[in-house]
């Protein structure tokens, strides 16, 4: 059975005027599904930018990127837009609600290109996964911080996507509500889900199972974590 993700020898560089900029450098991996990721690494180490390829939203400049046994190396932006749409959920650590807008109708943007049948039950089904259902008529604006990154999460599961992106998920949360957030990842991948956290923070990074630590474009290590995190048990380290 193909890795759910494969890279090889995937290089990105940026062009700009006659300035080359390389970003990644000839980076090799696989992602199985239902792994729990954390690509981890420095501000400029190109985690972001990986996770960008990865995510959809954009190209390599050389290299091959193959997602679920088929090259979506060289795909046209309508593709690229339809398998993000479908296959891709994102979390990102501003949140990116509508304000002024119900948290059902956030989690439901999604669902606006989808032929999914059912929206109703899709959209209730993500807010219970995160525990908000007493919220699901709030406006955005009237939830806390911790409150915005659950719905943010529902958004992204909405569409029962093969990966949910999670980058820097906790970086705007107290420690308390960002322990939450990572116990919500931590039940979602164990109910099936492949997730990919983006950090620089190692205490986020352990709640993962495995780390791949990117400097300066380069893999540096890609390992299990052996003293994994675990929110769900009450946020200690687990041998």
């Amino acid at each position: 059975m193909a890795a759910l993700i494969e890279v090889k020898d995937l290089k990105k560089e940026y062009v700009n005027d006659e300035l080359v900029t390389p970003v990644l450098y000839g980076l090799d991996f696989k992602i199985e599904q239902g792994e729990f990721v954390a690509i981890m690494g420095p501000s400029g180490s190109g985690k972001s930018t990986l996770m960008h390829i990865l995510g959809f939203l954009d190209t390599l400049t050389s290299g091959q990127f193959i997602f679920k046994g088929r090259d979506v190396s060289n795909l046209d932006d309508d593709e690229l837009a339809r398998i993000r749409n479908e296959e891709v959920g994102f979390v990102f650590q501003a949140f990116y609600l509508l304000p002024k807008t119900t948290v059902y109708d956030n989690i439901k943007l999604p669902l606006l290109y989808s032929k999914a049948k059912d929206q109703d039950k899709l959209i209730r089904d993500a807010v219970k996964a995160v525990s908000l259902e007493h919220r699901i008529n709030n406006f955005s604006n009237q939830l806390s911080g911790g409150e915005k990154q659950r719905v943010a999460i529902a958004r992204a599961l909405v569409n029962n996507p093969s990966i949910i992106f999670a980058d820097e998920p906790t970086g705007n949360l107290d420690s308390k509500s960002g322990n939450a957030i990572m116990e919500i990842l931590e039940r979602l991948n164990e109910q099936g889900h492949t997730i990919i956290l983006v950090t620089h923070e190692s205490d986020t990074a352990k709640h993962a199972k495995r780390i791949m630590k990117i400097a300066d474009g380069l893999i540096v290590s890609d390992e299990v974590v052996k003293d994994r995190r675990r929110a769900l048990d009450g946020g200690e380290l687990q041998k």
